[in-house]
């Protein structure tokens, strides 16, 4: 090493050569795990080009993006233990001491660290099943909104009102996935008693096949609409259910396009859609009849007539 820096023109003290010799030595490491890294993620990027050419719909591809995602996660952390591990060797520090160090600490603080398992098992456990993808629209841990991210740490959603929710994988106990290879647009339409629901039917289905046949929302619907009849009999209203089977994620725009549509035909068609409303029932006597109801109208200037 002396000789090494005479010949490059530095002269340094014969007690700092080692120093050197190690700061080099870890310069070297660094520049190698930077090396293996770009290598890392110019593979993954290879990976994911490829997936992606051989995936044929949605579903697929949010899965190539949420395993490729996890892939560079995981391999960035053992990248940097080992670095951190190569790095403390080359400063003369045992890592055997260290290793045995952290097994006594491990079992002191073991209890506490028992939630950062549990979390790092369910991450793995949600990405092997399939449970999540990057782009789904879920509900998990009492709050509901789209996946930004997956790591085996956490979740990120981004609820529709723009707010982020990083939740803990550990805290996940139930998932709900409104996105998860087709999607449902419920629609449930209050008619008038007095309505003719034949006609009712016949004009839901007329305005569901007018929004099929419609270059922008035709595609995102996947089946005719599955009228599935009279749902409950309301206070005000008939009330008649109806839903689409559509592409993930798409069920919302749906279902407010086919409700504007709907009102226009009800509309031509005559067919109310009414407001709550209450009958009046005075009750009656006991021998049958039943007072009148007298109504009292005011004046403008609240004076009785």
């Amino acid at each position: 090493m002396k000789a090494l820096l005479e010949k490059i023109g530095l002269e340094v003290h014969q007690d700092l050569i080692p120093y050197v010799e190690s700061g080099l030595k870890i310069l070297l490491v660094l520049i190698v795990a930077w090396v293996i890294m770009r290598l890392i993620r110019r593979m993954i990027a290879v990976f994911k080009r490829f997936a992606l050419k051989r995936a044929d719909d949605p579903e697929s591809v949010r899965r190539v993006e949420t395993l490729s995602r996890v892939i560079r996660y995981v391999a960035t952390v053992i990248l940097i233990i080992g670095v951190v591990m190569e790095i403390l060797y080359l400063l003369g520090i045992s890592i055997a001491p260290l290793l045995g160090a952290a097994g006594v600490v491990g079992i002191a603080v073991g209890f506490g660290a028992q939630s950062l398992v549990k979390d790092f098992f369910t991450g793995f456990f949600l990405l092997l099943e399939n449970q999540i993808r990057v782009g789904d629209f879920v509900a998990i841990a009492g709050e509901r909104g789209q996946v930004e991210e997956i790591t085996l740490r956490h979740v990120r959603l981004r609820a529709m009102d723009g707010t982020v929710h990083f939740i803990p994988t550990g805290l996940i106990d139930k998932v709900s996935n409104m996105s998860l290879e087709f999607s449902r647009a419920l629609v449930d339409v209050g008619v008038a008693y007095r309505e003719d629901l034949d006609e009712v039917f016949q004009a839901i289905r007329d305005a569901a096949a007018e929004l099929r046949r419609d270059p922008e929302f035709g595609p995102k619907i996947l089946e005719d609409l599955e009228l599935l009849g009279v749902e409950n009999w309301a206070d005000s209203a008939v009330v008649v259910r109806a839903r689409f089977k559509v592409v993930p994620l798409e069920q919302w725009a749906v279902r407010r396009e086919f409700l504007r549509r709907l009102k226009k035909t009800f509309d031509a068609r005559g067919i109310e859609i009414p407001y709550p409303h209450l009958t009046l029932y005075p009750g009656r006597a006991k021998d049958g009849g039943a007072p009148p109801l007298r109504l009292v109208l005011e004046k403008e200037d609240g004076a009785r007539p």
